[in-house]
C-alpha cells in the first residue's frame, strides 16, 4: 500500500479520500503516540485550518480524534501554517494540526502534523502514527477526556512574532498584498499595516469557497496589474495556507523564490546573518541563482525538491536560509518551517533599508530561460536509467556547458519523467527539452 503521508502531509479531495472518519483516526494516533513517548503529561494540541468551507468539518473530527486519545487541544481557527507552528512552541504544546492543502484547488484539503518546538514531524513518527489508525484500545473516561479551548487572540500573538523579525520601518512603502482568499487574509494585512507599510489587500475576503480561485501564488496576473494601477512600490502573493509568497516589482514582473533568496542571501551575508555563507536551495532552482551566488562567494547547498528537505540540511548544517523556487522560503532563525509573511516581511525590510527598487534589487541573478517537458512513460525508474536516455542528456550537457543545465528526474507521485532544460536563450532551451523528451518517450 501506498504510504499516507506524503512531503507535506496528509493530502486528497476532501469527504472523499480525506473524510473526517480518517481526520478522527489520524489525529488520535497522533496523539496517542506522542503519550507512548512522554508520559510525563498530558498531551496538548494546537489545531488552526485555512479558509476551506471543508476545514470546518475536519477541524471539528481532528478535535474529536485528539481529545478522545485524551489530548487537549488549543483551538486557534484560522491562520497561516507557520502561525500554528510558531504557537505550538509559544502556548507549550506538544503537537500542532493545520488543516490545508496549501496552494491546492478548494475541494481538496490536508492535515500537516508538527511536534514540540513546531518542526514537522520525522518519517518514522509519521509512519508510527500510520500504523495505529486501527489501533483498538481502552479509551480515556471521565476527567481523562481532552478538552478544548479557542484562543481568541492566535492571529495577534503571530502577528507580534513576525513583527521582531522586522529590521526597519516600512514606512513610505505602498505594497498589495493577494491573501489568496486564504488563512492570511487577516493576519497578512495586519502585519504589514503595523510594519508601517501602506497596504492595499486583494482577494482578502474567504468565503469557504473562493480560496485559490484565480489568485494567490499560483495565480498572481490580478496582483500585477494591481501593483501598477495602485502605483504601487511591490506586490505580495501568497498561497492559501501563506507558508510561502512570491512577489511582483513596480512594473507589474513577477519575483519568484529564486530571486528572493538571491536578494535575502545577499542582505544576511552583507549583515553576518548567513550562516557559513551557505544558501539551501533545491534541484529546481534556476542556474541563474548559482551563478549569482558565485559570484559573490555564497555558497549553494543543494537538496531534492520538497521543503522538508531543505528543513532538513538547514538543520543538519546549522545554516540560515533556505527555500525553493516556488517562494517557500525557510529562515531558521526566526521560523521552523517556510513562512510566506516572514519572507515577505524581510523582502520588504530589504527594499525599505536599501531605497532601491524591487526590480534593481531582483537583479542580483539572471534567470534563465528554463523548460519543463513531463513524459507520461510506463515504468518511470526503468526509463530514468536506461543508458539511451544517460547518454542523451549527457551529451545535451555537452553542449550547454557552464551556460546551462539539464535535470532528468521521475515524478515523485506520477508515472511521468520531468525533464528540465537551462539555457541562456529559450529556443535552444526548448529544442533541448524537446530532444531529451523525444528520446525519453521512445523507450517509456
Amino acid at each position: 500500500m501506498a504510504r499516507l503521508f506524503g512531503t507535506d502531509g496528509v493530502r486528497g479531495l476532501a469527504n472523499d479520500e480525506l473524510t473526517p472518519e480518517l481526520a478522527l483516526a489520524l489525529a488520535a494516533s497522533a496523539a496517542r503516540v506522542l503519550a507512548a513517548h512522554d508520559r510525563s503529561q498530558r498531551p496538548v494540541a494546537v489545531v488552526g485550518r485555512d479558509s476551506r468551507a471543508s476545514g470546518e468539518m475536519l477541524e471539528a473530527a481532528v478535535v474529536a480524534g485528539l481529545t478522545s486519545a485524551g489530548a487537549d487541544v488549543l483551538r486557534v481557527g484560522v491562520l497561516p501554517t507557520p502561525g500554528v507552528a510558531h504557537l505550538v512552541t509559544e502556548l507549550g504544546a506538544n503537537l500542532g494540526v493545520m488543516i490545508s492543502a496549501s496552494h491546492n484547488p478548494m475541494p481538496d484539503n490536508g492535515i500537516k502534523l508538527f511536534g514540540e518546538g513546531g518542526h514537522k514531524l520525522p518519517d518514522g513518527i509519521e509512519d508510527e502514527i500510520e500504523r495505529g489508525l486501527n489501533a483498538q484500545g481502552a479509551r480515556p473516561t471521565g476527567p481523562q477526556i481532552g478538552r478544548v479551548s479557542d484562543v481568541d487572540d492566535a492571529v495577534d500573538r503571530y502577528v507580534a512574532h513576525l513583527l521582531e523579525a522586522v529590521p526597519v520601518s516600512l514606512g513610505g512603502l505602498r505594497i498589495v498584498v493577494d491573501c489568496a482568499n486564504g488563512a492570511s487574509s487577516l493576519a497578512a494585512p495586519d502585519a504589514y499595516r503595523k510594519a508601517g507599510a501602506e497596504v492595499i489587500a486583494l482577494h482578502a475576503e474567504p468565503d469557504g469557497v473562493n480560496i485559490n480561485d484565480g489568485c494567490g501564488s499560483t495565480c498572481p496576473e490580478d496582483l500585477q496589474a494591481a501593483v501598477v494601477e495602485h502605483g504601487a512600490d511591490l506586490g505580495i502573493a501568497h498561497d492559501g495556507d501563506a507558508d510561502r509568497c512570491l512577489a511582483v516589482d513596480a512594473d507589474g514582473n513577477l519575483v519568484d523564490g529564486d530571486q528572493i533568496m538571491a536578494i535575502l542571501a545577499v542582505a544576511m551575508a552583507e549583515s553576518g546573518e548567513l550562516a557559513d555563507n551557505t544558501l539551501v536551495a533545491t534541484v529546481m532552482s534556476n542556474l541563474g541563482l548559482h551563478l549569482a551566488m558565485k559570484k559573490r562567494g555564497i555558497a549553494v547547498r543543494t537538496t531534492a525538491v520538497g521543503d522538508r528537505y531543505v528543513l532538513e540540511e538547514l538543520r543538519a548544517g546549522g545554516f540560515s536560509l533556505g527555500g525553493e523556487q516556488s517562494g517557500h522560503v525557510v529562515l531558521p532563525d526566526y521560523a521552523t518551517t517556510g513562512d510566506g509573511l516572514l519572507t515577505a516581511l524581510r523582502l520588504m525590510g530589504r527594499v525599505a533599508q536599501t531605497g532601491k527598487p524591487l526590480r534593481e534589487l531582483a537583479a542580483v541573478m539572471h534567470r534563465l530561460p528554463q523548460v519543463l517537458v513531463n513524459v507520461p512513460v510506463t515504468d518511470k525508474a526503468a526509463v530514468a536509467a536506461a543508458p539511451v536516455v544517460r547518454d542523451a542528456v549527457a551529451d545535451v550537457e555537452a553542449e550547454l556547458g557552464d551556460e546551462g543545465r539539464v535535470l532528468l528526474r521521475p515524478s515523485g507521485t506520477e508515472q511521468l519523467i520531468r525533464v528540465m532544460v537551462e539555457a541562456p536563450d529559450a529556443d535552444t532551451a526548448q529544442a533541448a527539452a524537446d530532444r531529451l523528451a523525444g528520446v525519453v518517450a521512445s523507450i517509456g
